[in-house]
Protein backbone atom coordinates (compact mmCIF):
# COMPACT_ATOMS: atom_id res chain seq x y z
CA UNK A 1 0.00 0.00 0.00
CA UNK A 2 1.42 3.35 -0.97
CA UNK A 3 1.37 6.58 1.01
CA UNK A 4 -1.61 8.06 -0.83
CA UNK A 5 -3.80 5.03 -0.15
CA UNK A 6 -2.76 4.96 3.50
CA UNK A 7 -3.59 8.66 3.83
CA UNK A 8 -7.00 8.16 2.18
CA UNK A 9 -7.85 5.28 4.51
CA UNK A 10 -6.76 7.32 7.54
CA UNK A 11 -8.84 10.33 6.53
CA UNK A 12 -11.87 8.10 5.92
CA UNK A 13 -11.35 6.44 9.31
CA UNK A 14 -11.08 9.87 10.94
CA UNK A 15 -14.35 11.00 9.36
CA UNK A 16 -16.06 7.80 10.49
CA UNK A 17 -14.69 8.22 14.03
CA UNK A 18 -15.96 11.80 14.20
CA UNK A 19 -19.32 10.69 12.90
CA UNK A 20 -19.52 7.70 15.24
CA UNK A 21 -18.35 9.42 18.41
CA UNK A 22 -19.67 12.95 18.07
CA UNK A 23 -22.81 12.53 16.01
CA UNK A 24 -24.07 9.09 16.98
CA UNK A 25 -22.43 8.40 20.35
CA UNK A 26 -23.36 11.71 21.95
CA UNK A 27 -26.98 11.23 20.90
CA UNK A 28 -27.01 7.78 22.52
CA UNK A 29 -25.54 9.18 25.72
CA UNK A 30 -28.19 11.90 25.56
CA UNK A 31 -31.04 9.38 25.50
CA UNK A 32 -29.52 7.59 28.48
CA UNK A 33 -29.43 10.86 30.42
CA UNK A 34 -33.01 11.66 29.44
CA UNK A 35 -34.16 8.21 30.56
CA UNK A 36 -32.32 8.45 33.89
CA UNK A 37 -33.87 11.88 34.51
CA UNK A 38 -37.27 10.38 33.56
CA UNK A 39 -38.05 13.11 31.07
CA UNK A 40 -41.02 12.03 28.94
CA UNK A 41 -40.50 11.79 25.22
CA UNK A 42 -43.53 14.00 24.56
CA UNK A 43 -41.92 16.98 26.24
CA UNK A 44 -38.82 16.62 24.06
CA UNK A 45 -40.80 16.12 20.85
CA UNK A 46 -42.91 19.25 21.35
CA UNK A 47 -39.82 21.46 21.77
CA UNK A 48 -37.58 20.01 19.05
CA UNK A 49 -38.27 19.28 15.40
CA UNK A 50 -35.45 16.91 14.56
CA UNK A 51 -36.92 14.86 11.71
CA UNK A 52 -39.19 15.79 8.84
CA UNK A 53 -41.13 12.51 9.00
CA UNK A 54 -43.74 12.41 11.79
CA UNK A 55 -43.15 8.70 12.50
CA UNK A 56 -39.48 9.28 13.27
CA UNK A 57 -40.28 12.39 15.27
CA UNK A 58 -42.87 10.49 17.34
CA UNK A 59 -40.34 7.73 18.11
CA UNK A 60 -37.47 10.03 18.97
CA UNK A 61 -36.17 8.00 21.92
CA UNK A 62 -36.01 4.85 19.80
CA UNK A 63 -34.16 6.75 17.09
CA UNK A 64 -31.72 8.06 19.69
CA UNK A 65 -31.16 4.54 21.03
CA UNK A 66 -30.58 3.28 17.50
CA UNK A 67 -27.79 5.86 17.21
CA UNK A 68 -25.84 3.81 19.72
CA UNK A 69 -25.84 0.84 17.36
CA UNK A 70 -24.66 3.00 14.48
CA UNK A 71 -21.98 4.55 16.71
CA UNK A 72 -20.53 1.18 17.65
CA UNK A 73 -20.54 -0.03 14.04
CA UNK A 74 -18.88 3.17 12.75
CA UNK A 75 -16.22 3.13 15.45
CA UNK A 76 -15.46 -0.55 14.85
CA UNK A 77 -15.18 0.04 11.10
CA UNK A 78 -12.88 3.02 11.62
CA UNK A 79 -10.67 1.06 14.01
CA UNK A 80 -10.49 -1.77 11.49
CA UNK A 81 -9.40 0.71 8.81
CA UNK A 82 -6.74 2.19 11.07
CA UNK A 83 -5.41 -1.32 11.74
CA UNK A 84 -5.35 -2.09 8.00
CA UNK A 85 -7.94 -4.87 8.28
CA UNK A 86 -10.10 -5.87 5.33
CA UNK A 87 -13.16 -6.36 7.57
CA UNK A 88 -12.80 -2.68 8.57
CA UNK A 89 -13.02 -1.68 4.92
CA UNK A 90 -16.08 -3.87 4.36
CA UNK A 91 -17.88 -2.65 7.47
CA UNK A 92 -17.07 0.97 6.68
CA UNK A 93 -18.31 0.64 3.10
CA UNK A 94 -21.59 -0.89 4.30
CA UNK A 95 -21.99 1.83 6.95
CA UNK A 96 -21.45 4.60 4.43
CA UNK A 97 -23.83 3.13 1.86
CA UNK A 98 -26.58 2.47 4.41
CA UNK A 99 -26.21 5.98 5.81
CA UNK A 100 -26.50 7.54 2.37
CA UNK A 101 -29.65 5.51 1.69
CA UNK A 102 -31.25 6.43 5.03
CA UNK A 103 -30.16 10.06 4.86
CA UNK A 104 -33.27 11.00 2.88
CA UNK A 105 -35.54 9.80 5.68
CA UNK A 106 -33.56 11.52 8.43
CA UNK A 107 -33.77 15.07 7.10
CA UNK A 108 -32.71 17.61 8.25
CA UNK A 109 -30.50 15.83 10.80
CA UNK A 110 -29.15 13.46 8.14
CA UNK A 111 -27.52 16.17 6.03
CA UNK A 112 -24.27 16.19 7.97
CA UNK A 113 -24.36 12.39 8.14
CA UNK A 114 -24.57 12.35 4.36
CA UNK A 115 -21.68 14.76 3.93
CA UNK A 116 -19.40 12.79 6.26
CA UNK A 117 -20.42 9.36 4.95
CA UNK A 118 -20.28 10.46 1.33
CA UNK A 119 -16.81 11.90 1.75
CA UNK A 120 -15.61 8.81 3.60
CA UNK A 121 -17.11 6.57 0.91
CA UNK A 122 -15.33 8.45 -1.88
CA UNK A 123 -12.03 8.26 0.01
CA UNK A 124 -12.48 4.53 0.64
CA UNK A 125 -13.26 3.83 -3.00
CA UNK A 126 -10.35 5.96 -4.22
CA UNK A 127 -7.97 4.12 -1.92
CA UNK A 128 -9.32 0.67 -2.72
CA UNK A 129 -9.96 0.99 -6.46
CA UNK A 130 -8.00 4.07 -7.50
CA UNK A 131 -4.50 3.00 -8.46
CA UNK A 132 -2.63 -0.11 -9.49
CA UNK A 133 0.54 -1.08 -7.60
CA UNK A 134 2.67 0.58 -10.30
CA UNK A 135 0.96 3.95 -9.66
CA UNK A 136 -1.17 3.94 -12.81
CA UNK A 137 -4.95 4.30 -12.74
CA UNK A 138 -6.82 1.02 -12.70
CA UNK A 139 -8.79 0.54 -15.91
CA UNK A 140 -12.31 -0.82 -15.87
CA UNK A 141 -11.45 -3.47 -18.44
Amino acid sequence: MDTTQRRQYRWAAGLLLVQGVLMEGVVFIGVLVLLVLKIPQASIVEHADVFALPYLQDNLYLMMAMSGIFAVLRILGALGLLRNQLWGLGLSLVNCIVTLMLMVFLLPAGLLDGVLSGTALVLLLFAWLGQAPDGQRKPIF
